[in-house]
């Protein structure tokens, strides 16, 4: 039998080349959307904290000595700026989830809103692990383990429960499933030979909610 043509094999050689890059891109893909899932039901867990603790001030009332017609008094005035400050760094990071500088934002202004809250409510602080338990408190990247073998690896060992002010466990789960996703994505993007697909596509990495 005589061997193919030259051109015969190089369409072969081709066809697999293009099914193999349209798999790995549709795998990078799905991978991507299950960040953006994860993030949208975070988002929607974050603006339930929010709306808790706006609902809080609002029904704090007013010290005696405070100017009339103020709403809000001096004590719960540092934690209305870091509501104001939070929702407006959720607005902007919708827009952007999979961006490491956005998310760096949006952690660092959810941690100045837990510690304003801490500080008007040192005893209205509920702590859960990822599964949705009261925490122990034990470092959340042991509750995670079983959720995705090998890529929670890359999670950071500092990765704790969050001290919430609403004693609701979803925001911990849906924190928790967030950086799972991007655990599995950033993993994912790294490895060879999908990291040429990812680099021709300029996917990115994303970050974590820590």
């Amino acid at each position: 039998m005589s061997a193919l043509p030259d051109s015969l094999a190089g369409w072969i050689v081709t066809a697999v080349l293009l099914f193999w890059f349209v798999g790995a891109y549709n795998r990078l893909v799905r991978l991507r959307a299950a960040v953006l899932q994860a993030y949208a039901t975070l988002d929607a867990a974050l603006r339930k904290q929010l709306d808790f603790v706006q609902a809080s001030i609002t029904a704090t009332p007013p010290q005696k000595d405070a100017p009339a017609g103020n709403l809000h008094s001096a004590a719960v005035a540092p934690l209305q700026a870091a509501t104001t400050q939070l929702a407006s760094v959720l607005g902007a990071t919708r827009l952007r989830p999979l961006d490491p500088g956005a998310m760096a934002a949006l952690a660092t202004a959810l941690q100045v809103l837990i510690n304003a809250w801490q500080r008007q409510h040192p005893d209205a602080v509920t702590v859960f692990d990822a599964d949705g338990t009261l925490s122990r408190p034990a470092p959340l990247l042991s509750s995670v383990a079983g959720a995705g073998a090998g890529a929670d690896a890359a999670l950071p060992a500092a990765f704790e429960p969050m001290a919430w002010p609403e004693p609701s466990a979803s925001a911990e789960i849906a924190r928790s499933q967030f950086n799972v996703a991007v655990s599995h994505y950033n993993a994912a993007i790294v490895q060879f030979p999908a990291l040429l697909v990812a680099w021709l596509v300029r996917l990115r990495p994303a970050a974590p909610l820590l």
